[in-house]
């Protein structure tokens, strides 16, 4: 394959079931603490591998990635899954789970879910080199269609389950906006009560209406879903395959945006205004900003910290081709009394805003099959003063699929994200990643996926650059 074939990007296939439900994001968030504390002593004691054994068998499982058999002619190839599905799917996993136990296609329950594990070497640079770390998620959903089930018109509810055993991976390389997604903040064990909605379809999927304990990023700021709109035609199979947190949730709404693994109660209102165009809007339990673990909470908490924010989004079909593409543009704001502990002492905001934009565009479609490429664009800036990520973000990335032969539901690609940091935490000015991946295609619910992470590290405490390897296993059921 192309670690061995040329590590790159691949995609996301989410389909936007029953109208407008979408596949959802993710991202790393930390709590409001001081950058670089400590780093060497935390990172060492936490990392349970370290040094030349893991780094040959991280290695070794690289090499082994390149052999792995083309799917069964008789399975479905996807085009490739995003690179945290724990993060994008609001329905997760493939229903397998369900089937298993007796939930048919007809049946109106799902049962499904997702295993996503990696491990990671830190070749040089950063606050540890020559150190490995693992990290673990799972993540289970049930879904019931009350249409079918009860009779209610447009209805449907839904609960998940998260559980992740992590280490610190991004600290140890010194990475302020994550090159690995998995991670976020502390605790690195948790079980968390993920999701608990209820969504309500109305006009014919006119209007659709989220409340709950959701996962907002899934319909927000995220590159890699498909845009809500209606027209079937106008989804891009694949957007990215990237394993960097950038990509899930721009740097300049970490810590304010709901979302993997730190899931929040409020409400989410979609609007189609047309076939090809969507207005998104949404109110939030707000005080993720300062630093509560949401995702860990079992009830609202209503105190004056809120989020709410507003996306609209378009998707067109480009030349005799047809090729999808999609734009999207939002603004945001964070209400409550922010602070931040900084080199210069105490600094205190009341509240933060910010916009934010993506786009994505299919660049080439091959005739008959549907292998091709894709690319995408993102942009945001922020007037934070407190923030403990970046305050303008400008990101890319290119995706190819389905190129080799015999090989359809294969993909690769790259990245690079530029991060602008707030100099208030103590940061270097910016921060740059560059991500290269090939997504392996073992079986119809199995992938592998090496990739290649070249950074500049944030963190002043950090050794620039810092290259690390990683070997990403995810199983569908």
């Amino acid at each position: 394959m192309l670690l061995g074939r040329v590590l790159a990007p691949a995609a996301i296939s989410a389909i936007i079931a029953r109208g407008m439900l979408r596949a959802h994001p993710g991202g790393a968030q930390r709590v409001p603490q001081r950058p670089a504390i400590s780093a060497a002593k935390d990172l060492r004691a936490r990392s349970d591998f370290q040094k030349s054994p893991a780094a040959v068998a991280l290695l070794g499982w690289l090499a082994v990635s390149a052999f792995a058999e083309a799917p069964a002619a008789a399975q479905v190839a996807t085009q490739g899954i995003a690179g945290n599905p724990g993060a994008v799917d609001v329905e997760p996993g493939t229903g397998a789970l369900g089937q298993l136990i007796g939930f048919g296609p007809e049946s109106g329950v799902r049962l499904g879910g997702v295993l996503v594990s990696n491990g990671n070497y830190l070749a040089s640079g950063g606050n540890n080199p020559g150190v490995a770390s693992f990290n673990n998620l799972f993540v289970t959903a049930l879904d019931t269609d009350l249409d079918r089930l009860a009779h209610i018109p447009g209805a449907m509810v839904g609960a998940a389950l998260l559980r992740f055993d992590g280490q610190p991976t991004n600290q140890q390389a010194g990475v302020v906006t994550g090159y690995n997604s998995l991670p976020g903040a502390p605790p690195l064990d948790r079980t968390e009560f993920y999701e608990l909605w209820w969504r309500q379809s109305l006009f014919a999927d006119t209007v659709v209406v989220r409340f709950g304990k959701l996962v907002p990023s899934n319909d927000f700021n995220d590159v890699v879903r498909p845009v809500p709109v209606k027209d079937s035609s106008l989804q891009i199979p694949a957007v990215s395959g990237l394993l960097y947190t950038p990509v899930f949730k721009n740097p300049t709404i970490l810590g304010f945006l709901p979302g993997y693994y730190n899931s929040a109660y409020g409400g989410t209102m979609t609007l189609a205004l047309s076939q090809r165009s969507y207005l998104s809007l949404g109110v939030y339990d707000g005080n993720g900003a300062r630093g509560v673990q949401t995702g860990l909470e079992t009830s609202p908490t209503f105190n004056g910290y809120r989020f709410q924010i507003g996306e609209i989004g378009t998707a067109w079909l480009l030349g005799p081709q047809g090729l999808p593409g999609s734009f999207a543009i939002g603004a945001w704001d964070q209400t409550g009394q922010l602070t931040l502990n900084g080199n210069n002492g105490l600094i205190t905001q009341d509240g933060s805003q910010g916009v934010y934009m993506f786009a994505s565009q299919r660049l080439w479609k091959g005739e008959p099959g549907g292998e091709g490429v894709s690319g995408f664009i993102q942009f945001g800036v922020n007037n934070s003063r407190t923030t403990l990520f970046a305050t303008r973000y400008f990101g890319l990335g290119l995706t190819a699929f389905g190129l080799i032969p015999g090989r359809p539901g294969d993909s690769f690609g790259a990245g690079l994200a530029w991060s602008g940091l707030n100099q208030n935490a103590g940061y270097r000015r910016d921060e740059v990643m560059f991500q290269v991946y090939d997504q392996i295609q073992v079986t119809n619910a199995f992938y592998l996926e090496p990739a290649l992470t070249l950074s500049t590290p944030g963190e002043t405490s950090a050794r620039q650059p810092a290259v690390a390897f990683t070997l990403q296993s995810t199983i569908l059921f």
